[in-house]
């Protein structure tokens, strides 16, 4: 008797969209509420921290065992600790840890930047050499031909492009629906010229600390620049962008115009270019000077996975399983419209579920990953991204190209 998958959904109120509470999701705020809350962001490391609380609660529900269930609200029992410590934290005044505690007894148990009195170093900003190229993406043949043409061929032919005045590097924005593929689109595009790969997240970047966030975004583009090839990543750059009203922050007011004005000077090295890869779920929430030539000189729409896509992805999510005759990746492909390519990881990770639980419970190793089963899951699955947030972006995309 196959397993049923209880799908737990939940209202994102922040951009009004519906979204399946998976363990991704989960790690997703986790993980953004500890960087937050490292960075001494008190408010934004609280609403992550209780958002991720939430995720681990839901999926509490759907544990196989009572151990399971109950290890999981103690980690959302932790989760709220934080939560209710970054209050304190706030009330306090505290200074966010940027650097680990030392247990040395000439520091007196305290960290170097409390210390200092300031934030240390450059601990934050870590530079990668992805070893994946356009190859491992699924599809997006399209737009890997766009990246190819306007920010590729200038490094791989630099006398071509020197010889018709074509500048190597400068800024992309990564625009679509979630869980398309952004971040691995961006580091494949590293592979693709063997650059260096820096990615940051906002919370990397944002500091209490006057002037701290303006010093962090001079200190990233310097060591992108001392690199031969370098890639700047940031994801989610509305939070460092944002449209600009009267109740920005002091901080916003200051950090803006410090990131366009290095995005200004991708030029003056030539011989050392930087491209700069943004990628966001809300183009809409972008300052309009970004947008502006010289910054982000071109906008690339990633959508949902096609057909082909979607083909290849159950291929690469399947492949190493045990699955069953037949199981008939053409008509699951065809099932699948509509569902981003994070969905269709997730169902596949889920159908494998129920024969593992089935395997354990018989103690048999024979059981295999059914046509059936995947369709259960695809049945008990909702598409994460709505018509109406595609809509959206083509408006924007129309809107954006008229200026």
């Amino acid at each position: 008797m196959l397993l049923k998958i209880a799908f737990i959904r939940h209202l994102a109120i922040g951009n009004g969209l519906i979204m399946a509470i998976n363990w991704e999701t989960f790690e997703r705020y986790r993980q953004k509420g500890l960087d937050a809350r490292r960075a001494g962001q008190w408010d934004s490391a609280r609403v992550y921290l209780l958002e991720a609380a939430r995720a681990i609660v839901a999926i509490s529900k759907d544990a196989q065992t009572p151990e399971l269930r109950a290890a999981r609200q103690e980690m959302a029992e932790k989760l709220l600790a934080l939560a209710k410590d970054c209050e304190k934290a706030k009330a306090n005044h505290r200074r966010p840890q940027t650097a680990p505690r030392r247990d040395d007894s000439s520091s007196g148990g305290q960290s170097e930047s409390d210390n200092e009195g300031v934030p240390s170093g450059e601990q934050w900003l870590v530079q990668e050499k992805p070893d994946i190229k356009f190859a491992d993406v699924s599809g997006l043949d399209g737009v890997k031909e766009d990246i190819r043409l306007k920010l590729i061929y200038p490094f791989e032919h630099p006398e071509l492009a020197a010889k018709f005045g074509v500048r190597a590097g400068g800024g992309l924005l990564l625009y679509g629906p979630p869980g398309t593929g952004k971040t691995m689109l961006a580091k494949a595009t590293a592979g693709e010229i063997d650059a260096a790969f820096f990615r940051v997240s906002p919370a990397d970047i944002m500091s209490k600390w006057p002037g701290e966030a303006e010093r962090r975004i001079k200190g990233l583009f310097e060591a992108a620049r001392a690199a031969p090839k370098a890639i700047i990543f940031i994801d989610e750059i509305e939070s460092l962008i944002p449209r600009r009203g009267d109740d920005t922050s002091s901080v916003m007011q200051r950090l803006v115009p410090q990131i366009l004005q290095e995005m200004e000077g991708f030029d003056k090295k030539a011989n050392q270019p930087v491209m700069f890869m943004g990628a966001t779920n809300v183009p809409w929430q972008l300052d309009p000077a970004v947008l502006r030539p010289g910054r982000f000189d071109e906008k690339v729409y990633i959508p949902l996975p096609d057909l082909p896509a979607r083909r290849k992805m159950l291929e690469m999510y399947l492949s190493h399983r045990p699955i069953a005759a037949d199981v008939n990746l053409d008509q699951l492909a065809n099932d699948l419209a509509g569902y981003s390519g994070a969905d269709i990881k997730y169902i596949c990770d889920r159908s494998a579920v129920v024969p593992f639980l089935q395997s354990v419970a018989s103690g048999q190793d024979g059981e295999q990953i059914t046509q059936q089963i995947i369709m259960d899951v695809i049945h008990d699955t909702a598409r994460s991204v709505l018509p109406e947030l595609l809509k959206r972006f083509d408006e924007w995309a129309k809107s954006a190209a008229n200026g």
